[in-house]
């Protein structure tokens, strides 16, 4: 339960908070719900990696559907991606989703240590 509801909180606040601050906001997010909803490290890391990693990849989608595949085809040109626009939507939601992930994991392990240091 705790699980889905990470992801799910994490990709909203996401978006909303993406609408206003730069990219790296996810890892902001991540990193807070993973503070105030307790989960094991390794739970934390992968519902932050999927929150994301569906929210980036969603969103490049979407925006790469409205214009027709223009812009990803010509920037999948300039990497190594052989042209493919889904490849590299696919590369860019991973980036995102090892950022959010990342930023889980951290809440998990400060949350892990206030804990900690709370029975002591």
């Amino acid at each position: 339960m705790k699980f889905g509801v990470a992801i799910l909180l994490t990709m909203i606040v996401s978006f909303a908070i993406g609408l206003y601050l730069p990219f790296w906001s996810v890892a902001l997010v991540s990193f807070l719900v993973a503070v105030f909803i307790y989960q094991k490290p390794g739970m934390a890391w992968l519902a932050g990696f999927l929150g994301i990693l569906l929210l980036w990849g969603a969103l490049a989608w979407w925006i790469d559907a409205q214009n027709d595949s223009i812009l990803s085809h010509r920037m999948a040109t300039l990497f190594p991606l052989g042209g493919s626009s889904a490849l590299l939507i696919l590369v860019s939601s991973v980036v995102g989703a090892i950022i959010g992930g990342l930023g889980a994991l951290s809440g998990s392990f400060l949350r892990k240590y206030i804990d900690s240091r709370e029975r002591h």
